[in-house]
């Protein structure tokens, strides 16, 4: 903005470098240029002061698609003034000439007439395509034609201006769209977050079927080792038990020998015995009887004699004494 110091009926005018300034009187143009410092009277003069640098605008458009569904487009278009002359004599940049501040609203109406063009333009290209073929193209196609556009309007290039920028941020559908466009798209992850679930349990599942099957087969391998071990056990205590049965037969049957042995040796010496006790005369066995009796009279308390068995016995040793003498 330029900044006017008034001395009564003559003023000073400074202006910055990024303003170009244009200076009437009488209809036509006394001073024109950037960054220009003058002195005018403020009664005969009009001065018009055009910004040069480069500009943005904020644009905001809502559309419909091909398919009736609502589309917003955000996103800034840059400009600049190219021939501020042109510009001066189709829109009104004049000061005031006391305060040097701009009489009406030139810029809002520049960027009015960008922002009519740019929605025409997005109207255009949101109608052409279904709203799912315009998002999943995005914002770059749309950005690419709305520079075309404005570049090249006829609109822009007869009052000296130039759109130079187009930015785009996004292509956003209403809220209830997008959550119906987002649903497939949840199902879908839903859907694969389920599988990679399902996926581990059945992972899980399968190393458990495993880890049982192997106990199982640990298990049995375990229970039929035992059962060769318990056979084997089995086994050798039955050789155990027909061993001891075969010694003790072997050791019964060598005993029997020797009892039969033994026994056979004292029947024999028994037979001997009586054997030699046959042949002998009564009165000899008698007195052999006698014998007998008297050594062990130490332990005989009681000894009856009859006379029936004393005469029995004195009958026997006068019956036979040749016999007693000759033996």
């Amino acid at each position: 903005m330029a900044t006017i110091r008034n001395f009564g009926f003559i003023a000073q005018l400074r202006s910055e470098a990024s303003s170009h300034v244009i200076r009437y009187r009488d209809g036509r143009v006394k001073q024109s240029g950037r960054g220009l410092v003058f002195w005018f009277a403020p009664e005969t003069a009009s001065i018009a002061e055009v910004p040069m640098d480069d500009r943005e605008m904020t644009l905001f458009v809502k559309g419909r698609s091909q398919d009736f569904q609502t589309v917003a487009v955000q996103g800034t278009v840059g400009w600049h003034v190219v021939d501020p002359g042109r510009l001066a004599e189709r829109v009104d940049f004049s000061i005031n000439l006391r305060t040097g501040k701009p009489q009406g609203e030139p810029i809002e109406k520049i960027q009015a007439r960008i922002a009519g063009i740019a929605n025409q333009a997005v109207q255009q290209y949101l109608g052409q395509a279904p709203v799912r073929a315009l998002l999943d193209a995005g914002p770059a196609p749309l950005r690419e034609r709305l520079q075309a556009v404005v570049a090249a309007d006829p609109a822009l290039i007869d009052i000296g201006v130039a759109a130079v920028t187009v930015r785009l941020t996004n292509l956003t559908p209403t809220s209830e769209l997008e959550r119906a466009l987002q649903t497939p798209t949840f199902e879908a992850l839903q859907q694969k977050a389920d599988e990679a679930t399902f996926e581990r349990r059945a992972l899980a599942v399968e190393k458990e079927r495993a880890i049982a099957e192997n106990e199982m087969a640990t298990r049995t391998e375990l229970a039929r080792r035992e059962k060769l071990l318990i056979a084997e056990e089995a086994e050798n205590a039955r050789n155990r038990a027909t061993g001891a049965a075969e010694a003790q037969q072997v050791e019964a049957a060598a005993e029997a020998e020797r009892i039969r042995t033994v026994e056979g040796a004292r029947a024999e010496a028994e037979r001997q015995r009586i054997a030699i006790y046959r042949d002998l005369p009564p009165a000899i066995l008698l007195g052999l009887a006698a014998q007998q009796l008297a050594g062990k009279l130490e332990k005989i308390e009681h000894v009856n004699v009859t006379p029936d068995l004393l005469a029995t016995v004195l009958g026997e040793f006068r019956k036979s004494p040749a016999v007693i003498e000759a033996r």
